[in-house]
């Protein structure tokens, strides 16, 4: 058994040693702890090994003086780090290497820090080395990581919060669609870019027709759903860069970007007749409505955004004339 005085003796390099592991030390850095050996160049036998080494082998300092790495690591290890060991020779430097191996049941990962010394009189060199376990500075980077991933998902939740709320200040709380206010803020970049670039794009007003002695006897439940309906189908026929609101109690608004008359117009009637045989149940009766539509475009009915929903609202009247559940076209502007 060995005494306090021994294990001390252990800890120490030998004088020998201590100007190559001088040399070392500082080179490998910070990250150094206490885990020093020193071979003998030509036979690879440990002529000095730290407690701290040992003990990651799982042995005694004495076991390890003069043994080689062979005796204690699989083959494939030992040849591995006995050819970093005759790399580190060639070198006029500190060389650094990393190396993976199982002791005493449990991985390791560890960077090898290895400086050969010159000769002494009897020819003999001997190659120091400093071993760095990697396993608790990666295990911190993995956990960093971790902690930085669930940052950035909270962030990317929290944004997707901020935007879902920003939203719905900017929908009607019946039909899902954005409110007036929005919706003119929308037609007005519409008329802007649309000026600019020369092409362009239809106005459709839409009002639920006059409800049934049905729907009228069941009262706002009734209307509440109606309205919710009519803004699922508004929301299922317009694409991604179309605006559709609420435009006031009955009235509904759709911006159609980048189409022309003769289009809307198709669009609408399919609207149209979906709104005709869209089946709405409360209460397990099944509620019917209609609804009439007034199409418009710029700049074909209109050059300017007053003149645009002028056009807009006077075929809106003309469907609602002729008995509504019907699509009406505004008159086209022939300029002299």
């Amino acid at each position: 058994m060995s005494t306090e005085s021994e294990t001390e003796s252990q800890a120490v390099a030998p004088d020998r040693h201590a100007a190559l592991l001088a040399r070392l030390w500082p080179e490998a850095g910070a990250r150094l702890g206490a885990m020093g050996a020193v071979k003998d160049a030509a036979s690879g036998r440990y002529e000095w090994i730290a407690p701290a080494l040992a003990a990651l082998l799982r042995r005694e300092p004495a076991e390890l003086i003069g043994r080689t790495d062979a005796e204690w690591f699989d083959t494939a290890t030992a040849t591995v780090l006995r050819a970093a060991d005759q790399a580190a020779l060639a070198r006029n430097g500190v060389l650094s290497s990393e190396h993976r191996f199982e002791a005493g049941g449990q991985r390791h990962d560890l960077q090898v820090y290895r400086l050969a010394g010159a000769a002494d009189e009897q020819g003999r060199r001997s190659l120091a080395s400093v071993w760095v376990d990697q396993h608790p500075a990666r295990q911190k980077e993995t956990q960093l990581k971790q902690a930085l991933e669930q940052i950035e998902q909270l962030q990317r939740a929290n944004e997707t919060l901020r935007r879902e709320l920003k939203d719905q200040g900017l929908r009607d709380h019946d039909s899902g669609l954005y409110t007036r206010g929005h919706f003119e803020e929308q037609l007005r970049r519409e008329v802007d870019l649309s000026t600019r670039e020369h092409r362009e794009f239809a106005l459709v007003f839409i009002e639920i027709d006059p409800a049934t002695e049905q729907v009228a006897a069941l009262g706002a439940p009734a209307q509440a759903r109606i309205l919710e309906a009519m803004g699922r189908l508004l929301r299922g026929n317009t694409r991604a860069m179309d605006a559709s609101c609420r435009f006031d109690e009955h009235r509904f608004s759709v911006l159609l970007s980048g189409v022309g008359l003769a289009t809307a117009h198709s669009r609408m009637e399919g609207l149209r007749r979906q709104c005709a045989t869209q089946i709405v149940v409360l209460e397990g009766r099944e509620l019917g409505f209609t609804a009439s539509m007034g199409v418009a475009s710029f700049p074909h009915t209109a050059h300017t955004q007053d003149e645009l929903i002028g056009a807009c609202e006077a075929a809106l009247a003309e469907a609602q004339r002729r008995g509504g559940n019907h699509v009406t076209l505004a008159s086209i502007r022939f300029e002299s």
